[in-house]
């Protein structure tokens, strides 16, 4: 897939210079789609980053404590359970998505080919843009060459072996995302760019996205889902790395003491991409985009931690070796002896640093099936569709 001309201009600026769970739900689309389709990180990755050839990086979530709460073992989803994919899936009266290439640890050439309910191409620590973008400006420890046009080659591969694709995608859901934290951490974290830096990317990855959108639409996608950024600033692994660069009272948000600064650029992608995805609506009427506000269905957990039944360490990590935030890079959750996870997950919004309980997932779920954090509303979009009650928290 072609990069929008605006990549070079990027290019070249770089080159010089990321209730509680037992709450009633209201009801659920089931019925309405007949599969689900991921693009995404390791927010949404399934499995896919069990395969070496795909994330050669160590793979922590393959092992325990991954998976306690809900699998029982670890599956390559980096929580303690389910992803909101996951909820989603399940929430349109589907099972939980297959990684498309991970299924029963299979090696990519001999992946199953069987997708009926749907398949998700999300990988641990992908990016919007290619690989090659970031290793021209220094990156050089990425997790996975992985990138969203990567996703998107495998999709169209996917999409060829079905008898009829454009039938296929007529009752699919397409959940294009979460993307753009990597992007960003890539910059911040690893390149040492500052949050200006990171403004002047944001525009590039909203029109990544936005191109990747119209090339579903030709291929006959019907209804999209694109959620927005999360609020990274309230991740234990983000609030550590600004505590060691001397960040001063004054960036942190007195009411939640997530990182002020971060956050706020994050709803500012958060905003352009609501604008291109307008932009696209206008040109293509008859195709459902919904916005996923992740952002704003994430931070009323921290602004009202005890209406989620979560304890008084909103900003630690549940599986970790200590520290302020319950996180440090070389003990990580998974990865280390040292890291252990705590007595219930449920009670803290972040699982190992950087991802979130299945607690917290399953209320970001329920804020985009309940309302009001998705537009336009899921109700809206399959009115034809057999409603049925049923509560995410009965999964």
């Amino acid at each position: 897939m072609a990069l929008p001309l605006a990549f070079a201009h990027a290019a070249l600026f770089f080159f010089t210079v990321a209730s509680s769970s037992s709450a009633t739900s209201d009801s659920q689309l089931s019925g309405c789609f007949d599969s689900v389709v991921s693009f995404g990180g390791s927010l949404s990755d399934t499995g896919n980053d069990l395969i070496p050839e795909i994330y050669p990086g160590p793979c922590f979530s393959a092992n325990p404590p991954y998976g306690r709460t809900y699998f029982h073992n670890p599956t390559g989803r980096f929580s303690d359970g389910r992803v909101v994919i996951d909820f989603i899936a399940q929430s349109v009266g589907l099972p939980p998505l297959k990684s498309y290439f991970s299924e029963a640890h299979e090696k990519p050439e001999k992946r199953p080919r069987s997708f009926s309910s749907g398949v998700n191409f999300a990988v641990a620590g992908a990016s919007v843009l290619p690989h090659e973008f970031f290793r021209k400006i220094g990156s050089l420890s990425m997790s996975t060459n992985v990138s969203l046009g990567t996703q998107w080659e495998w999709f169209r591969s996917f999409l060829a072996g079905l008898p009829d694709g454009r039938k296929y995608l007529k009752r699919c859901l397409i959940v294009l995302g979460p993307l753009g934290g990597n992007d960003y951490s890539h910059l911040l974290v690893q390149l040492g760019k500052t949050l200006d830096d990171a403004r002047m990317l944001a525009p590039l990855l909203v029109s990544h996205i936005g191109s990747t959108i119209e090339e579903l639409i030709k291929l006959g996608a019907v209804t999209i889902l694109v959620p927005g950024s999360l609020p990274d600033g309230c991740m234990p692994a983000m609030l550590l790395f600004y505590d060691e660069i001397s960040s001063t009272r004054d960036d942190y948000d007195p009411q939640t003491g997530c990182h002020y600064g971060l956050n706020k650029h994050l709803q500012y992608h958060n905003e352009l991409l609501q604008k291109e995805l307008q932009r696209i609506r206008k040109l293509h009427p008859n195709v459902n985009i919904m916005y996923g506000d992740y952002y704003n269905a994430a931070n009323r957990m921290y602004l009202s931690p005890n209406q989620f039944g979560f304890g008084n360490q909103v900003l630690m990590a549940c599986c970790g070796a200590g520290g302020t935030y319950n996180f440090e890079p070389a003990k990580q959750c998974g990865g280390n002896p040292q890291a252990t996870s705590c007595r219930d997950p449920a009670e803290y919004i972040n699982w190992d640093g950087v991802h979130n309980t299945e607690a917290a997932n399953r209320f970001i779920a329920q804020g985009l099936f309940q309302g009001p954090y998705t537009d336009p509303p899921f109700s809206t979009i399959c009115l034809n569709s057999t409603l049925k009650r049923r509560a995410i928290a009965d999964y």
